[in-house]
């Protein structure tokens, strides 16, 4: 049996010949030392592994000894002990749990965690979109399984993250679609004959908060003799759990004793996020009044009130579901007799109005809540287009009609 010492690491051929290496690459937990074993089928490629060992513990990368995890495992143990609340979000966790439970288990499931490779998530990514989901579904998982072997990686348990290499889904840029200033004038005349909460869309449209942010306001946000609102929280979805023990057969939701496992609300994202705006005169005139029609429900609904301080709430007190705003949207929408649009076109349309009247970047930037300029420039080709129509209009009205 030939032998060929390389420092701490040993070259062999072995009984049944094969070459095999031997490289000590630390201690273990127990203070022995942590000794990993190869074989190849010839010097050349067992020696190119050990040194990729050796490379690995000099640059304090090798994996760590024991349990050898599948990829089921791992993300089966990160989504329920490491990304859990109040580690991370309760939004958020419920959305890696989708990718986790619905694509990443099932699509790559078996594999061990240090066999996992780039092409094996650019396949997974591929066949989800050939499923018929969206580029932005796919992309969503990848994001998920970078987060989990991240953590794999700082726990020593991969070397490296393959979700790094891997080509991510190609997402294409949200479309903006504002709605034009006639537009917007004919929703605020369709939310005033609503029988509550016409404000709400006054509030969207004119300051473009998101709609958790406006579900989650309190009147301790808002001080209309000074005319700001404050913005430092946003609604979240309710998530729900059986109260019967799950013996009524129908999902969470549906329990008739169902409860409520999520906060009402929660901080902000970003600190870019928490801002006070500055409210125009007509809508403080439009928040006095919902305040005082609020104040007549109350009276109104007596001890079946719930008290929250909520600026939008349900007839007895109650916080807005962002279910049912998202169809009193859709609602207004067809009052108002407009094209259909998504709830979060509304927040368009305000940063659209905003960049056309010249606003300075950064202030639209605080108002809308960006952490990035990169936001604004997106609408670039939105108010361009725009100022384009308006000067015609102008050419026309000054001096085309003057010539004739």
């Amino acid at each position: 049996m030939g032998r060929r010492p390389n420092g701490a690491s040993t070259v062999y051929l072995g009984g049944d010949g094969k070459w095999h290496g031997r490289v000590t690459v630390g201690v273990k937990d127990d203070g022995t030392p942590d000794r990993r074993h190869v074989k190849r089928k010839t010097p050349t490629e067992v020696i190119k592994a050990v040194r990729e060992l050796e490379r690995q513990r000099d640059g304090g990368n090798v994996r760590k000894a024991g349990q050898r995890w599948t990829v089921a495992k791992w993300l089966t143990h990160w989504i329920e002990n490491v990304a859990v609340p109040p580690a991370i979000r309760e939004n958020t966790h419920s959305g890696y749990k989708v990718d986790v439970v619905t694509h990443l288990i099932p699509g790559i499931g078996a594999h061990h965690l240090d066999k996992l490779t780039p092409e094996h998530l650019e396949k997974l990514y591929a066949k989800i979109q050939a499923s018929g989901k969206s580029a932005g579904t796919a992309h969503h998982v990848h994001r998920t399984i970078r987060a989990a072997l991240n953590v794999a990686v700082r726990r020593r348990y991969l070397s490296t993250n393959p979700a790094t290499l891997a080509k991510a889904p190609t997402l294409a840029e949200e479309e903006i679609e504002p709605y034009e200033i006639d537009e917007v004038k004919r929703l605020m005349k369709a939310a005033d004959t609503l029988p509550r909460n016409s404000a709400r869309w006054a509030v969207a449209l004119a300051l473009g908060l998101r709609q958790g942010e406006a579900l989650g306001l309190q009147w301790a946000d808002v001080d209309l003799d000074k005319g700001t609102l404050r913005v430092r929280r946003g609604r979240q979805r309710p998530r729900y759990e059986h109260g019967c023990d799950g013996t009524c057969g129908r999902k969470p939701g549906y329990c008739p004793k169902r409860l409520q496992v999520r906060d009402l609300t929660a901080a902000t994202k970003s600190r870019a996020g928490r801002r006070t705006i500055g409210l125009p005169a007509q809508l403080v005139a439009l928040l006095r009044k919902h305040r005082e029609e609020q104040q007549a429900e109350l009276a109104k609904a007596r001890q079946l009130w719930q008290e929250g301080d909520w600026v939008f709430t349900t007839s007895t007190g109650a916080p807005v579901s962002p279910y049912s705003d998202y169809h009193e949207w859709k609602a207004l929408l067809a009052t108002a007799g407009l094209r259909d649009g998504r709830l979060h076109d509304a927040r368009h349309t305000a940063a659209t109005v905003l960049l056309i009247l010249g606003v300075p970047e950064r202030t639209v930037m605080a108002i809308m809540g960006w952490s990035s300029s990169g936001m604004a420039h997106r609408y670039q080709h939105v108010t361009d287009v725009i100022r384009q129509t308006v000067a015609q209009q102008v050419d026309g009205l000054l001096w085309h009609e003057a010539e004739s």
